[in-house]
């Protein structure tokens, strides 16, 4: 580039810099700045559009346009040449634009005299926050160089803008990291709770974008990058590293030592910037390249870069993940994603979590779920809007989060929450009351776990005992595998805590979503229905034999449940049953303790063993219903999949159908059967499954007191007549027959 327009362009960012520190409002500090630009730049006309709402820009400032069109002139993301700009991330530059496609006439603007258009984007690592334009009477088509300097411009006022030095309570713009927002999201744990957030990665603000020494600047950059090479480098020199990990770390290395990505982070930096916002507008670009890319792979880079980015601006700011902020009262923390160890690390003093990512069958989940943590999923930019300390709302129930949210709402969510601890407190007093219905049937309520942190909620939620023990999260928490010793240590805790109330313990539940840090990971095109659970556990025999031990050892003579995930047929039961018999011989010829009663069962969670045969349902000493397994395979819906999963219901008929004949057979064998899984803790739902005839349920500690407190309430042959009622009128679901029946008898 040539030596007069670096000069050019660190002057008019200088001139910017000038404007934007003076004490000024923020209409005043816009006019300035475009009256800056348009005469830099040699123009009539030098236009700001900003992003009043997600879908709609907004002309806040203009030197050479009609001044009162200023705030009244308004367009759609992708509605015009502004539009189109904002809607692809990408310079229009056209000498005729009333002849360009999409070209908007707005007669209130004045601009049909002016002929040439140069508008870029005005962005902040992906984030559209609007347009600057340029434009001249005289037809002619700008130069690379033009583009480029405005481009430096439109990254120093995406900064700025970031910063807030463009509100203006006169005109309604608000700052950005100011305005209410709400976020539609997914359930990923119920509940409800109010705090202040906490970033799991606190953002990096830029507060210097435009800089006086380059050199000075391009020393920084250097000795920063070289940092950063040098802890990828570290990090991938670990032995502990698998295969997957390796190859994001080698996309790291690859990415660091991109002469071209320093090269056009330097002459970023020749033309004015400083080091950091010199980061920024590359990875700002590299985004909008890759956002238009269709190649999967491609885009998985997108990522790459952003976290290589995000490390080398903490290496520039210092503001790395301890940036010394103190943690908020009740803080909800806010994430992209989080694994179940990070997630522990913070325990209970959370009130919420909201993640960009996630799935309901998630590490995270699983946990937040075992702290009883309201956790909303797929709440899309939270990271991106939300910074430390701002006022939050976490709608598990919903899938919904409240940043920043007007009192009004704020009451409403705090109405809610009163009307829930009061419920609460109208639970605890059933605590030591059975679950017997009006036409005294007993139905057992049990809770699932899989943390030393549930144990507590045994007592007080009046759970009967852990109908789920979920022994994974043991080993998903650890960087290594956990040695027998550990485990027997961690299982008799859990059943000293149980207090001799019955504790089922699933053996080890992995694959699918969950792979264990250190378990090399299968790329697998289906992993729910692949080499997951007990197929696991029957092909690397090791691992089950230790978990087998470490129960026998943890028992020490008191009575043993084991459970056995994801059985699809009789002769995997027979494998599984086998090894546990072989263990119970070896630890009493070695001459310990053996459990004094051992009962030995199977999850069905795939439709197959519903139709296993005889011998099965004889051998087995029970059976546990995985009903989140059972139903997406039923339905053919993956539960992870939030287009699908909402769309078929527990108290469909045909499925409701297909329980009775499975309750039938157990029946008929003298099998016992209990029901597992997010259904049993809905209140209608377990209605349901205890008018059919199950006879025990286990579900979150939280959802007991609901459940004891309707079942209570109700006579289970009405509510069996009304399933056959609703069958007979050909519905598709029970549902709607049954809220009709609860609407009239509960008040």
């Amino acid at each position: 580039m040539p030596e007069r327009s670096e000069s050019d362009s660190r002057k008019l960012l200088r001139r910017l810099r000038d404007v934007l520190g003076a004490q000024s409002k923020g209409q005043e500090r816009l006019d300035q700045i475009t009256h800056l630009i348009a005469d830099s730049m040699h123009t009539e006309v030098c236009s700001i559009y900003l992003f009043r709402d997600p879908e709609t820009l907004e002309l806040c400032a203009t030197e050479g346009l009609k001044a009162e069109s200023v705030h009244q002139t308004r367009m759609k993301l992708g509605e015009g040449l502004v539009g189109r700009v904002a809607r692809t991330n990408t310079p229009v530059n056209t000498a005729d634009a009333p002849a360009e496609k999409g070209f908007r006439y707005m007669p209130e603007t004045g601009e049909e005299i002016y002929s040439s258009f140069l508008g870029v984007p005005i962005q902040r690592v992906g984030e559209k926050l609007g347009v600057l334009v340029v434009q001249s009477k005289t037809a002619r088509q700008f130069s690379d160089d033009e583009i480029y300097a405005l481009e430096v411009v439109a990254m120093v006022l995406a900064e700025m803008t970031e910063l807030g030095a463009f509100t203006s309570d006169e005109d309604g713009m608000r700052a950005l990291h100011r305005q209410p927002v709400m976020f539609h999201g997914a359930t990923g744990q119920e509940g409800a709770a109010e705090g202040n957030v906490w970033l799991h990665e606190p953002r990096v603000v830029v507060t210097n974008p435009v800089a006086d020494d380059p050199l000075t600047e391009i020393d920084r950059i250097r000795e920063a990058v070289g940092q950063l090479r040098v802890s990828v480098d570290d990090l991938l020199s670990a032995e502990s590293l698998d295969k997957d990990q390796k190859q994001v770390l080698e996309a790291y290395r690859m990415f660091a030592n991109s002469r071209g990505w320093l090269r056009r982070m330097e002459e970023d930096i020749q033309n004015g910037l400083s080091a950091e916002a010199a980061v920024e507008k590359e990875q700002s670009a590299a985004r909008a390249r890759l956002e238009q890319v269709p190649d999967a792979y491609l885009r998985e880079r997108l990522h790459d870069l952003d976290d290589l980015s995000n490390r080398l601006l903490r290496i520039l700011t210092g503001q790395g993940a301890d940036t010394g902020a103190e943690m908020p009262e009740n803080p909800v923390l806010v994430a992209r994603n989080i694994g179940p160890a990070e997630l522990l690390e913070y325990g209970r003093k959370l009130r919420g979590v909201v993640l960009e990512e996630g799935s309901v069958g998630s590490h995270a989940a699983i946990v937040a779920r075992a702290l009883a943590i309201p956790l909303v999923i797929h709440a899309r930019r939270v990271t991106t809007e939300a910074l430390n300390g701002d006022h939050i709302l976490v709608d598990g129930d919903q899938g919904i989060a409240h940043l920043r949210p007007e009192e009004t709402v704020a009451r409403a969510f705090r109405d809610k929450i009163a009307m829930q601890t009061e419920a609460q407190a109208r639970y605890a007093s059933l605590r030591d009351l059975p679950a017997t219905t009006k036409c005294g049937t007993t139905i057992g309520l049990h809770m699932n776990a899989g943390l030393m942190a549930d144990l507590p909620s045994l007592a007080g939620s009046g759970a009967d005992g852990v109908g789920l023990f979920r022994t994974e999260l043991q080993f998903l928490v650890r960087n290594k595998m956990p040695r027998r010793a550990e485990l027997a240590g961690l299982y008799a805790r859990v059943m000293d805590a149980a207090q001799g109330r019955r504790v089922a313990f699933r053996t080890l539940d992995i694959g699918s979503d969950k792979v264990l840090p250190y378990m090399k990971p299968n790329d697998e095109p289906n992993p729910a229905m692949g080499w997951r659970a007990i197929r696991v556990g029957l092909d690397k025999p090791g691992v089950l034999r230790m978990q087998i031990q470490a129960l026998l050892r943890a028992s020490d003579g008191r009575p043993l449940t084991v459970m056995f995930p994801f059985i699809s047929e009789f002769s995997e039961f027979q494998q599984a049953r086998a090894h546990v018999l072989r263990e119970v011989h070896r630890e009493r010829s070695l001459g310990h303790v053996v459990p004094d009663q051992l009962e030995i069962g199977a999850m069905l969670e795939t439709p197959s063993l519903a139709f296993a045969p005889q011998a099965f349902f004889e051998l087995t000493d029970f059976i546990s219903i995985g009903g989140n397994d059972l139903k997406q395979f039923f339905f053919a819906a993956d539960r992870e999949n939030e287009r699908v999963r909402r769309r078929y219901d527990m108290l469909n008929l045909s499925f409701l159908g297909f329980l009775e004949q499975i309750i039938a057979r157990c029946a008929s064998y003298g099998t016992p059967l209990s029901f597992c899984g997010e259904d049993a803790g809905r209140p209608v739902e377990a209605l349901a499954l205890a008018a059919l005839g199950l006879k025990t349920l286990s579900m979150r500690p939280a959802s007991i007191g609901p459940v004891k407190s309707l079942l209570r309430r109700i006579d289970l042959a009405q509510v069996r007549a009304v399933i056959e009622q609703a069958r007979a009128d050909g519905d598709d679901s029970a549902r709607p027959a049954l809220m009709e029946f609860l609407s009239t008898r509960i008040d």
